[in-house]
């Protein structure tokens, strides 16, 4: 018999899953959970209702004592769901049976709607609360990054060619700031996202007379959550923000993944993903070592952009109840909380023990014989020639470096138009590029600094 379950997405493969989530958070989207999150629902909105005098105390002491998991049918429940198109009316006849005398007060005044979103408006929660943790965890170790390699100059490229020198913590300080940027979004959309949805058939919670808000907010304060100023069913940008969040976060990731498999490519060679033996290996070329974390990094950061689309898609509901944009929620929401958490699970791994080799990088800023400097000759005559005039003269000499070969120092040294204002010590100071890193060395001290002051 195979040990594999009978399943068709990387989410819940047996071979897959740890590759592209993390046990944690598929936990939280497991159906399981989600079948938890509603029976959470359900009670705290009898408490609230039996608090606010619209049903008996004891009969909402019932539900919340019967309700009972363990003793659902969930083939039945399946079975149901497949035939109503929802879960929740299957569950309540669940539960109905499980309370007793005191189940005709389940789901009262409530539509299906109400409880399917506040249980993901809390899958959402527990989502966030990951991911934010792992993103703290990641800034301090793009701090630490930063601030080791603060000096540690390195060739800077634009357009894949070499451009100025800069350090590796300067890189590694940009990629800091962008989830200092990610943390302040997440602590600033929470509470846009999570408030509650109580509002009834048509959101306007007729079913309840003159106590409809006063249950709204006391089911609110039940589940920890805020209370919404309007009714929510066919306004979806709350979800909506929170996916695209997911989409920035891997969008990142991706980046910092994208860079470090440039970098750990055989003709660059700066830096390598951690060692552990078989990890990355080829099956056929045992030289290889492939940058793996960061490849399923940039799988997942497309992935949850596709999702974030389909978000921005779902957003466009019809009239007071939507034909069928919500169940793309039912999609997206779980597989880009899932795919997010498994990418900066794999970042975690790939920047905590990333391989720097300082000497590469000394190396291939001397490729270019100093051509990668070449600005800093220009700066260094524009005050006695002008700036046009430098340029055009730099860069005359830049060509016979790559015509004839030699280095930029070499070239410079045997023009008079260039030694009649700079000696040969000045022509060796402007060709090294390790005096060129312009403020990089400073930005880094800037970046870690605004994220130390930024806290978790």
């Amino acid at each position: 018999m195979t040990p594999f379950a009978s399943v068709t997405t990387v989410i819940d493969s047996a071979l897959f899953r740890d590759a592209f989530g993390t046990p944690q958070m598929r936990e939280v989207f497991s159906d399981r959970s989600l079948v938890a999150r509603y029976i959470e629902v359900e009670i705290a909105l009898a408490r609230a209702e039996a608090r606010c005098g619209v049903i008996p105390a004891e009969a909402a002491g019932q539900i919340a004592s019967r309700c009972n998991i363990d003793a659902l049918d969930f083939e039945l429940l399946r079975k149901e769901t497949d035939n109503v198109g929802y879960p929740i009316l299957p569950l309540v006849h669940q539960l109905v049976k499980q309370c007793g005398e005191a189940g005709r007060y389940i789901h009262w005044g409530a539509t299906t709607q109400d409880i399917m979103d506040t249980a993901d408006v809390l899958r959402v929660r527990a989502g966030l609360r990951i991911v934010e943790d792992e993103i703290r965890a990641l800034r301090g170790i793009l701090a630490d990054l930063a601030a080791r390699h603060r000096d540690t100059p390195m060739a800077g490229r634009t357009h894949l060619q070499q451009a100025l020198p800069v350090t590796f913590g300067y890189k590694a300080a940009i990629w800091l700031a962008m989830f200092d940027r990610h943390a302040e979004r997440l602590r600033q959309l929470k509470p846009r996202v999570l408030v509650g949805q109580f509002a009834g058939a048509a959101g306007t919670l007729a079913s309840l007379g003159d106590k409809g808000l006063e249950v709204q907010q006391a089911f609110c304060e039940e589940l920890g959550l805020g209370v919404p100023a309007t009714t929510w069913h066919v306004a979806r940008d709350g979800f909506a923000e929170a996916v695209n969040l997911l989409g920035l976060i891997t969008g990142s990731l991706g980046k910092i993944a994208y860079d470090i498999m440039l970098m750990a490519s055989t003709e660059f060679g700066e830096v390598y993903e951690p060692f552990v033996k078989g990890r990355g290996a080829s099956s056929t070329m045992p030289q290889k070592r492939n940058p793996i974390s960061s490849e399923l990094m940039l799988a997942a950061s497309k992935g949850v952009r596709q999702h974030a689309g389909l978000m921005l898609d779902a957003m466009i509901h019809d009239l007071e109840r939507a034909t069928g944009p919500w169940h793309a929620e039912w999609m997206a929401i779980p597989e880009s909380f899932v795919l997010t958490a498994g990418s900066l699970h794999q970042a975690k791994f790939a920047l905590g023990g990333l391989i720097v080799d300082e000497e590469r990088m000394r190396r291939n800023l001397a490729v270019s014989k100093g051509l990668i400097v070449a600005e800093a000759v220009m700066m260094g005559l524009a005050p006695f020639t002008g700036r046009d005039e430098a340029h055009d003269l730099v860069y005359e000499v830049c060509r016979e470096v790559n015509e004839q070969g030699g280095t930029l120092a070499d070239a410079l040294a045997r023009r008079p138009e260039v030694t009649r204002h700079l000696d040969r010590a000045s022509i060796d100071r402007l060709t090294d590029p390790g005096n060129y890193l312009g403020m990089a060395p400073e930005m880094v001290d800037r970046a870690i600094a605004a994220s130390r002051q930024q806290g978790a």
